[in-house]
C-alpha cells in the first residue's frame, strides 16, 4: 500500500506508561532488588527481560516481554532512581508494548511490582 507523501508512518496513538513511586529505602537497595532475582523475583519466568543499560543505583533500562506476547516482541522499560536521603523516588517509563495491553500492564506494575517491593523494602 502506498502512503500519501505527507504520511511519515509515525504513530501518534502508541500507548506508554509513566509512574512514579516512593520507596522507604536507599537507591542502592531499590536498585539491588530490581536487578537481583535472588532478592526479589516475580511471575515464575512468565516475564523475561534483558538488561540494556545499568548505571548502579541510578538507572536500569531493559528490553522486557510477557510470555503471552508474539515471539521476538519486546518493549522497553526504564527505571530511574532518585535518592532522597533514605528514601528513593522511582521514575518508571514503559513503552513499545503491544497495542491494547497498556491498562493491564499499568495496573500490573502497581499490583505486582511496586506494592510488593514497598513491603519487601520496608
Amino acid at each position: 500500500m502506498l502512503r500519501a507523501a505527507d504520511d511519515d508512518g509515525l504513530s501518534h496513538s502508541a500507548e506508554a506508561i509513566h509512574q512514579e513511586v516512593m520507596f522507604k529505602a536507599p537507591a542502592k537497595r531499590v536498585y539491588d532488588a530490581l536487578t537481583d532475582a535472588a532478592q526479589f523475583s516475580l511471575f515464575g519466568g512468565y516475564v523475561t527481560g534483558r538488561q540494556i543499560e545499568l548505571v548502579p543505583d541510578q538507572r536500569i533500562v531493559q528490553a522486557w516481554r510477557a510470555g503471552s506476547w508474539q515471539s521476538g516482541a519486546y518493549s522497553i522499560v526504564r527505571f530511574e532512581l532518585v535518592d532522597q536521603g533514605g528514601t528513593t523516588k522511582l521514575i518508571f517509563d514503559h513503552a513499545g508494548f503491544p497495542a491494547g495491553t497498556g491498562d493491564h500492564l499499568a495496573s500490573g506494575w502497581k499490583e505486582h511490582y511496586w506494592e510488593p517491593m514497598q513491603k519487601f523494602l520496608a
